[in-house]
Protein backbone atom coordinates (compact mmCIF):
# COMPACT_ATOMS: atom_id res chain seq x y z
CA UNK A 1 0.00 0.00 0.00
CA UNK A 2 0.89 3.75 -0.42
CA UNK A 3 3.68 4.96 2.33
CA UNK A 4 2.32 7.15 4.78
CA UNK A 5 5.21 10.00 3.66
CA UNK A 6 3.79 9.42 -0.45
CA UNK A 7 0.20 9.75 1.08
CA UNK A 8 0.83 12.83 3.10
CA UNK A 9 2.80 14.17 -0.11
CA UNK A 10 0.27 13.68 -2.47
CA UNK A 11 -2.50 15.25 -0.06
CA UNK A 12 -0.57 18.49 0.72
CA UNK A 13 -0.41 18.67 -3.65
CA UNK A 14 -4.04 18.23 -3.75
CA UNK A 15 -4.67 20.81 -1.25
CA UNK A 16 -2.72 23.05 -3.53
CA UNK A 17 -4.70 22.49 -5.90
CA UNK A 18 -8.00 22.74 -4.80
CA UNK A 19 -7.13 26.27 -3.47
CA UNK A 20 -6.46 27.23 -7.17
CA UNK A 21 -9.32 27.96 -8.96
CA UNK A 22 -10.25 26.31 -11.65
CA UNK A 23 -13.58 26.08 -13.87
CA UNK A 24 -15.36 23.69 -11.57
CA UNK A 25 -15.10 25.88 -8.79
CA UNK A 26 -15.81 29.09 -10.52
CA UNK A 27 -18.33 27.33 -11.59
CA UNK A 28 -19.88 26.15 -8.30
CA UNK A 29 -19.59 29.96 -6.77
CA UNK A 30 -21.24 31.85 -9.63
CA UNK A 31 -24.01 29.41 -9.17
CA UNK A 32 -24.21 30.09 -5.48
CA UNK A 33 -23.84 33.63 -6.16
CA UNK A 34 -26.66 33.52 -8.59
CA UNK A 35 -29.40 31.11 -7.43
CA UNK A 36 -28.41 30.27 -3.35
CA UNK A 37 -26.70 27.86 -1.01
CA UNK A 38 -28.99 25.07 -1.94
CA UNK A 39 -28.23 25.42 -6.08
CA UNK A 40 -24.60 25.65 -5.06
CA UNK A 41 -24.57 22.28 -3.27
CA UNK A 42 -26.30 20.36 -5.15
CA UNK A 43 -24.14 21.64 -7.99
CA UNK A 44 -21.00 20.62 -6.00
CA UNK A 45 -22.62 17.00 -5.91
CA UNK A 46 -22.67 16.92 -9.77
CA UNK A 47 -18.72 18.45 -10.26
CA UNK A 48 -18.19 15.62 -8.12
CA UNK A 49 -19.63 13.07 -9.56
CA UNK A 50 -17.69 14.05 -12.68
CA UNK A 51 -14.50 14.17 -10.83
CA UNK A 52 -14.97 10.51 -10.07
CA UNK A 53 -15.39 9.80 -13.14
CA UNK A 54 -12.36 11.16 -13.92
CA UNK A 55 -10.40 9.42 -11.21
CA UNK A 56 -11.88 5.83 -11.85
CA UNK A 57 -10.78 6.51 -15.79
CA UNK A 58 -7.37 7.58 -14.92
CA UNK A 59 -7.19 4.70 -12.28
CA UNK A 60 -8.28 2.35 -15.04
CA UNK A 61 -6.31 3.64 -17.87
CA UNK A 62 -9.52 5.08 -19.89
CA UNK A 63 -7.73 8.55 -19.94
CA UNK A 64 -4.79 7.23 -22.17
CA UNK A 65 -7.35 7.47 -24.99
CA UNK A 66 -7.98 11.31 -24.69
CA UNK A 67 -4.20 11.74 -24.68
CA UNK A 68 -3.83 8.80 -27.24
CA UNK A 69 -5.99 10.16 -29.83
CA UNK A 70 -6.53 13.79 -30.53
CA UNK A 71 -9.39 13.51 -32.19
CA UNK A 72 -11.28 12.34 -28.99
CA UNK A 73 -9.62 14.87 -26.66
CA UNK A 74 -10.98 17.57 -29.72
CA UNK A 75 -14.39 16.32 -29.56
CA UNK A 76 -14.92 16.29 -25.65
CA UNK A 77 -13.77 19.82 -25.78
CA UNK A 78 -15.65 21.09 -28.46
CA UNK A 79 -18.73 19.09 -27.35
CA UNK A 80 -17.86 21.13 -23.67
CA UNK A 81 -17.50 24.63 -25.17
CA UNK A 82 -20.94 24.17 -26.96
CA UNK A 83 -22.66 23.17 -24.11
CA UNK A 84 -21.25 26.01 -21.86
CA UNK A 85 -22.00 28.39 -24.56
CA UNK A 86 -25.46 27.23 -24.69
CA UNK A 87 -26.03 27.68 -20.90
CA UNK A 88 -24.24 31.21 -21.14
CA UNK A 89 -26.68 32.32 -23.54
CA UNK A 90 -29.80 30.73 -21.80
CA UNK A 91 -28.84 32.27 -18.35
CA UNK A 92 -28.57 35.86 -19.68
CA UNK A 93 -31.97 35.43 -21.72
CA UNK A 94 -33.43 34.64 -18.84
CA UNK A 95 -31.54 37.37 -16.90
CA UNK A 96 -33.05 39.94 -19.35
CA UNK A 97 -36.75 38.95 -18.41
CA UNK A 98 -38.97 41.37 -17.11
CA UNK A 99 -39.04 42.35 -13.02
CA UNK A 100 -42.51 40.12 -12.44
CA UNK A 101 -41.08 37.56 -14.27
CA UNK A 102 -38.14 37.67 -12.11
CA UNK A 103 -39.25 35.86 -9.14
CA UNK A 104 -39.15 32.49 -10.60
CA UNK A 105 -39.27 28.94 -8.83
CA UNK A 106 -36.29 26.75 -7.82
CA UNK A 107 -34.06 25.39 -10.58
CA UNK A 108 -35.24 21.39 -10.30
CA UNK A 109 -32.12 19.46 -8.52
CA UNK A 110 -32.14 17.13 -11.47
CA UNK A 111 -31.18 19.84 -13.85
CA UNK A 112 -28.82 21.45 -11.07
CA UNK A 113 -27.06 18.29 -10.51
CA UNK A 114 -26.89 17.63 -14.41
CA UNK A 115 -25.35 20.66 -15.67
CA UNK A 116 -22.46 20.33 -12.88
CA UNK A 117 -21.77 16.91 -13.82
CA UNK A 118 -21.43 17.77 -17.39
CA UNK A 119 -19.16 20.75 -16.91
CA UNK A 120 -17.36 18.04 -15.15
CA UNK A 121 -17.14 15.39 -17.53
CA UNK A 122 -16.77 17.39 -20.96
CA UNK A 123 -13.12 18.98 -19.79
CA UNK A 124 -10.84 16.89 -21.14
CA UNK A 125 -7.97 18.37 -19.28
CA UNK A 126 -9.47 17.13 -15.63
CA UNK A 127 -8.77 13.29 -17.51
CA UNK A 128 -5.55 14.01 -18.92
CA UNK A 129 -4.09 15.60 -15.12
CA UNK A 130 -5.34 12.66 -13.44
CA UNK A 131 -2.95 10.39 -15.85
CA UNK A 132 -0.25 12.81 -15.09
CA UNK A 133 -0.36 13.04 -11.73
CA UNK A 134 -1.36 9.68 -10.43
CA UNK A 135 1.93 7.30 -11.87
CA UNK A 136 4.06 9.86 -9.69
CA UNK A 137 3.23 8.71 -6.08
CA UNK A 138 2.06 4.91 -7.29
CA UNK A 139 5.07 2.85 -6.43
CA UNK A 140 4.31 -0.81 -8.28
CA UNK A 141 6.63 -2.56 -5.72
CA UNK A 142 4.13 -1.52 -3.27
CA UNK A 143 1.03 -3.95 -4.07
CA UNK A 144 -1.80 -3.40 -6.73
CA UNK A 145 -1.84 -0.08 -8.80
CA UNK A 146 -5.68 -0.17 -9.15
CA UNK A 147 -5.42 0.13 -5.97
CA UNK A 148 -3.30 2.65 -5.12
CA UNK A 149 -4.73 4.99 -8.09
CA UNK A 150 -7.88 4.36 -5.95
CA UNK A 151 -6.90 5.43 -2.45
CA UNK A 152 -5.05 8.48 -4.12
CA UNK A 153 -8.42 9.02 -5.98
CA UNK A 154 -10.46 8.89 -2.98
CA UNK A 155 -8.17 11.25 -1.24
CA UNK A 156 -7.86 13.69 -4.32
CA UNK A 157 -11.99 13.47 -3.94
CA UNK A 158 -12.50 14.48 -0.78
CA UNK A 159 -10.00 17.32 -0.66
CA UNK A 160 -11.32 19.06 -3.52
CA UNK A 161 -14.76 18.58 -2.34
CA UNK A 162 -14.27 19.65 1.32
CA UNK A 163 -12.59 22.79 -0.17
CA UNK A 164 -15.34 23.22 -3.20
CA UNK A 165 -17.99 22.88 -0.35
CA UNK A 166 -16.32 25.59 1.73
CA UNK A 167 -16.48 28.15 -1.51
CA UNK A 168 -20.01 27.62 -1.69
CA UNK A 169 -20.76 28.58 1.76
CA UNK A 170 -19.07 31.04 1.74
CA UNK A 171 -21.08 32.12 -1.41
CA UNK A 172 -24.26 31.49 0.07
CA UNK A 173 -23.45 34.11 2.80
CA UNK A 174 -23.00 36.60 0.16
CA UNK A 175 -25.86 36.32 -1.40
CA UNK A 176 -27.50 36.32 2.07
CA UNK A 177 -26.22 39.48 2.47
CA UNK A 178 -26.92 41.42 -0.29
CA UNK A 179 -30.11 39.58 -1.89
CA UNK A 180 -31.88 42.73 -1.01
CA UNK A 181 -29.64 44.78 -2.74
CA UNK A 182 -31.36 46.31 -5.67
CA UNK A 183 -30.53 44.49 -9.21
CA UNK A 184 -28.91 41.93 -7.20
CA UNK A 185 -30.80 39.20 -9.26
CA UNK A 186 -30.26 40.81 -12.62
CA UNK A 187 -26.33 41.07 -12.26
CA UNK A 188 -25.97 38.08 -10.24
CA UNK A 189 -26.96 36.38 -13.08
CA UNK A 190 -25.16 38.12 -15.60
CA UNK A 191 -22.17 37.57 -13.89
CA UNK A 192 -23.30 33.68 -14.00
CA UNK A 193 -23.83 33.94 -17.26
CA UNK A 194 -20.44 35.64 -17.96
CA UNK A 195 -18.81 32.77 -16.23
CA UNK A 196 -20.16 29.84 -19.06
CA UNK A 197 -19.18 32.07 -21.92
CA UNK A 198 -15.45 32.71 -20.31
CA UNK A 199 -15.28 29.09 -19.71
CA UNK A 200 -16.67 28.06 -23.25
CA UNK A 201 -14.04 30.28 -24.19
CA UNK A 202 -11.55 29.11 -22.48
CA UNK A 203 -11.99 25.49 -23.57
CA UNK A 204 -12.25 26.40 -27.11
CA UNK A 205 -8.63 28.04 -27.07
CA UNK A 206 -6.98 25.77 -24.88
CA UNK A 207 -4.28 22.99 -26.18
CA UNK A 208 -3.53 19.67 -24.51
CA UNK A 209 -0.39 21.31 -23.02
Amino acid sequence: MIALDTWLLFAAACLALAVTPGPNLVYLVARTVAQGRRAGLVSLAGTASGFVFHVLAAALGLSALLAAVPYAYDAVRVAGAVYLAWLAWTTWKDAGKPAQEAVAPPVAARTLYRAGLTISLLNPKVALFQLALFPQFVDPSRGSVLAQSLVLGATQIAIVASFDALCVLAAADLKRRFTGASRWALWSKRLLAGVFGALAVRLVLESRR
